[in-house]
């Protein structure tokens, strides 16, 4: 990951100049440190002009990738409440097939997945091949709330483990390897990962919240519990930012992204995504039959004579 200075310099420049260079994770980094604005002097209007154009390029290359049939795409969006998870898969991917994409939001584990190990209900939403599977939230929800709130690990009825005290050392570090091994799994069989880390500050969300209470459309989306959750931020942070240093991978990185405003941060989630994908060179459309190209007039007479 660069050096955000260099970033923010580089934003006031040009937008469209970002890379998947700028914001993936390849060593230790300290969240702390790390914006959660990316200052432009581009509006809203432009930044919006920029998404719909790049947008409409990974809409293509979904398509193609779709008749390919070889490769998924695996999107994983983690970040606090009121980080912009919703709003950024709406906007990004407004321009997609909708045979093309599924949308997984994961909330408390069911009664029947909960039936399972903890990856199951993860691993069986994971794209068939040619389409992309967004989660809204992830198996990264195992290192993060099940960490904070240890409780919810029993309702995971564990072999020797009855209340929290139960809980080895070690259990945590076990969980960073079999997901890595998780990840390592699928890439290997076709998967393309994206991880994406919505990086927002306190205040901010401090900010949407009010205008979830002062709007009488959204008060929908506040929660009480959201006010008690903020009390964690540091622990979130904290789990974060040991999740993040701890599973980006070459073959599963992290992306961190300034989440402060929106309209930058959908933008910079597509671009990466369009920047990797295009590296796939091998993804192309499939021939046509031989046999068929050779009739293909026959077959235009056929149905020109109906």
């Amino acid at each position: 990951m660069r050096n955000f200075t260099y970033l923010n310099n580089l934003f006031r420049q040009f937008v469209k100049d970002l890379s998947t260079s700028d914001f993936i994770v390849t060593n230790q980094v300290n969240l702390d440190k790390i914006p959660t604005k990316l200052e432009t002097d581009e509006s809203k209007k432009e930044k919006k002009k920029a998404l719909k154009k790049v947008g409409k390029k990974l809409s293509k290359l979904q398509n193609t990738m779709y008749a390919h049939n070889r490769y998924g795409v695996l999107v994983c969006l983690q970040g606090m409440d009121t980080s912009g998870k919703d709003s950024l898969i709406r906007e990004v991917f407004s321009k997609f097939n909708p045979r093309g994409v599924v949308v997984h939001s994961f909330k408390s584990p069911s009664r029947k997945e909960l039936q399972h190990d903890y990856l199951w209900r993860h691993y069986v939403a994971l794209p068939e091949k040619g389409k992309y599977s967004i989660f809204n939230r992830s198996h990264y929800e195992n290192l993060l709330v099940t960490r904070v709130n240890p409780r919810y690990v029993l309702l995971e009825n564990i072999p020797g483990i009855k209340k929290e005290e139960d809980i080895p050392d070690d259990f945590w570090e076990k969980r960073f390897n079999q997901i890595r091994n998780f990840e390592e799994h699928i890439t290997q069989n076709g998967i393309i990962v994206f991880k994406f880390f919505l990086h927002m500050s306190k205040e901010e969300q401090r900010l949407r919240l009010l205008r979830r209470l002062e709007k009488k459309d959204k008060h929908w989306k506040f929660a009480p519990e959201d006010l008690s959750e903020r009390e964690l931020w540091k622990q979130y942070q904290s789990y974060y930012q040991e999740a993040i240093n701890k599973t980006s991978m070459p073959f599963a990185p992290w992306y961190i992204i300034p989440a402060d405003d929106k309209p930058t941060a959908r933008y910079v989630v597509a671009k990466i995504i369009y920047e990797k994908m295009v590296q796939y060179k091998n993804i192309t459309e499939p021939q046509a039959d031989e046999n068929l190209l050779k009739n293909i007039d026959k077959y235009k007479e056929i149905l020109s004579k109906e």
